[in-house]
């Protein structure tokens, strides 16, 4: 079947290309500055990584957890998706979390929703996306939970509400994880943190859920200790 031409895009193929080069061009002059200020530091970050944290955020282009944070390359572990949920059936994100709790021996797990999620927005509406109301449906179990609080909100404070809400949700379904609660056994940590991400701003805001050990977690999710 022909795409009628009216609805192809207008950029030449030149400037597609263009635009690809930015990003090459862009690596270069990263690494000469680099090298410029610091002549070992890719030589010392090829050695391994050791860092002390593991970001779970959203996959939206104007978050990254690097920038935001002022870190390095090597400073922080990092799983990102649609929202930043944490799903118990989702391998790559319970992969990511093993690897960085038991291999890594990461010290905190931060969950980091941003102000103005498209995701969350969406699975605040009754609209359906196609494929991804499957991955939005955890969101809207969330809504679900804290019905009652949302309900008479405008669709503006409903939807910044929810960012919030999320994020405390996620980092509970971190904590009811069997990685996270054998850690804890261990006595290897990590502490698990919920903060939000103001676009407008730039700021970082603690939402102050940091979940230390199973002593702060509903009993029906902390599992008993061994005999």
């Amino acid at each position: 079947m022909e795409l009628d031409s009216q609805y192809l895009p207008t950029m030449s193929s030149n400037n597609v290309e263009s635009s690809y080069l930015e990003l090459i061009q862009g690596n270069k002059d990263w690494v000469q500055a680099t090298l410029t200020t610091d002549p070992d530091f890719f030589e010392r970050i090829a050695e391994g990584q050791s860092p002390r944290f593991l970001w779970i955020g959203c996959s939206d282009s104007r978050a990254p957890e690097s920038l935001i944070t002022n870190t390095l390359p090597g400073d922080i572990f990092v799983h990102r998706n649609i929202a930043n949920l944490v799903v118990h059936t989702d391998i790559n994100m319970l992969s990511v979390l093993q690897y960085a709790v038991e291999v890594l021996k990461v010290q905190h797990v931060i969950v980091c929703g941003h102000e103005g999620c498209g995701g969350v927005a969406a699975a605040c509406s009754d609209k359906s996306y196609g494929l991804i109301d499957n991955w939005l449906r955890n969101i809207k179990d969330v809504y679900r939970l804290h019905h009652n609080e949302l309900v008479n909100l405008s669709e503006e404070n409903k939807v910044k509400r929810m960012v919030e809400l999320n994020v405390v949700e996620q980092v509970f379904n971190l904590c009811k994880t069997t990685i996270i609660q054998d850690a804890w056994e261990r006595g290897e940590g990590p502490h698990v943190h919920g903060w939000v991400y103001s676009l407008a701003d730039g700021s970082i805001r603690d939402l102050e859920v940091t979940v230390r050990d199973k002593a702060d977690l509903p009993k029906i999710y902390a599992f008993a200790d061994e005999p």
